[in-house]
């Protein structure tokens, strides 16, 4: 039977993942601690924000009536009698006839039902002037008008950003019930890999795979754990066996395949794990792996730069996503146009390229990368463009969904 018939199709490969990977516990966290992670149930506003009614800018509180017929030619004197800041306690009053100073912020005083801009006043001694009229509420935020007490301002299962941060201090929350984010140990194989910061020797490279991984799993709040372990055997399994209780998720990176040194296949198939899938119909990623071990996720990546953050960005990282609580488990999608026909090689598999974006006013034009460095290729991506099955020719000028790599910038 030929590889490409063992394989699995990338969609049946992501629905089987998710299918068996479900949110974590929830966790109870400080509110600066919140960003990104996914609320567990709904929550309701601890207090009003504003507290009081407020001022929206500094100016001048004052009753409607006694203005009403202010204009540039008439203008309405009112004698000023203090001054309220912001933060300042309630209870000025604005009697009639006089103005009362409020900066932003400030509380209203009782009785005042406007506040005037400066710039439509004139100050003579202890006199304002007013050269036109106000309306009721004019320039005034009401209380609770940000948040209200007991009403819902994040639902269960919404993501948590920044200007929600925001919200739930002006609500009263200092801390957040969210789901746990994974813990997840990368586990890199092979006698040539070597961390960064030693001497390289001859034969030897840097797994920089690793930090490809870890760079995403931070990214998006994980916490991160790893280790390069050489061709043997025994020690892959003692390995998994000592960090699979100790964490979440497991990632290896390289040993996938089936020839002699693809160790890990071997020492997850010898610690008898549940083998979900191996080899999917993607490529680069072809040798991604999925399966439970003590009923833990272990996700398999193949060592090639390329297939290895391929298969973790279509396979683990959704994953990843699900355990999280994330409700939308893929990268952020846009539609490109296509600068040039991209081709195939297998109709009955997923292919991607890596590529770059040009912005323009109305639409995004997707360039793909010709480099035959891997590395530079993945250090250069800004998006990546699938080939579905069933087709190997994308003409130029097509329109097609891009995901988003580097979704700072879109």
């Amino acid at each position: 039977m030929s590889d490409t018939q063992k394989a699995i199709g990338l969609r049946e490969a992501l629905e089987m993942t998710l299918a068996h990977t479900h949110p974590l516990t929830a966790v109870r966290v400080p509110l600066l601690e919140g960003l990104n992670r996914v609320m567990v149930a709904d929550v309701r506003a601890r207090v009003d924000s504003p507290s009081v009614d407020a001022s929206l800018m500094d100016g001048y509180a004052v009753r409607v009536s006694d203005i009403s017929g202010a204009s540039m030619d008439r203008p309405v004197a009112l004698e000023l009698s203090g001054t309220a800041t912001a933060g300042s306690s309630p209870g000025l009053v604005v009697e009639l006839q006089k103005t009362l100073r409020v900066m932003t912020g400030a509380p209203i005083p009782s009785d005042a039902d406007a506040v005037v801009p400066e710039e439509f006043t004139t100050r003579q001694g202890d006199l304002i002037l007013f050269n036109r009229p106000a309306e009721s509420g004019e320039n005034i935020l009401p209380k609770g008008s940000d948040v209200s007490t007991g009403h819902v301002i994040a639902r269960a299962g919404c993501l948590i950003t920044p200007g929600l941060l925001g919200m739930l201090a002006a609500a009263g929350h200092s801390d957040l019930e969210v789901v746990q984010a994974p813990e997840i140990a990368l586990v890199a194989t092979g006698d040539e890999v070597m961390l960064p910061g030693k001497p390289l020797a001859d034969g030897k490279l840097y797994a920089s795979n690793i930090i490809t991984l870890d760079s995403w799993c931070r990214r998006h709040g994980f916490g991160t754990r790893f280790c390069v372990v050489g061709d043997r055997l025994e020690k892959i399994c003692r390995i998994l066996e000592q960090t699979i209780d100790q964490v979440d998720v497991v990632i290896s990176s390289g040993g996938a395949w089936a020839g002699d040194k693809d160790l890990m296949i071997q020492a997850l198939e010898h610690l008898g794990w549940k083998n979900v899938f191996h080899r999917v119909r993607m490529a680069p990623g072809k040798g991604v792996g999925f399966g439970l071990l003590h009923h833990k996720p272990v996700f398999m990546l193949p060592g090639g730069p390329s297939a290895n953050v391929m298969g973790f960005l279509q396979i683990a990282l959704p994953g990843l996503m699900r355990l999280a609580g994330h409700g939308h488990t893929g990268l952020p999608e846009i539609n490109v146009q296509l600068a040039r026909e991209l081709t195939g090689r297998h109709m009955d598999w997923t292919q991607f390229v890596f590529g770059t974006l040009e912005r323009q006013i109305s639409q995004h034009i997707f360039h793909p990368l010709l480099t035959r460095s891997r590395l530079q290729a993945v250090a250069m991506a800004e998006a990546v463009v699938a080939i579905p099955e069933g087709e190997t020719h994308l003409p130029a000028g097509t329109v097609v969904k891009a995901q988003i790599l580097d979704n700072l910038n879109f």
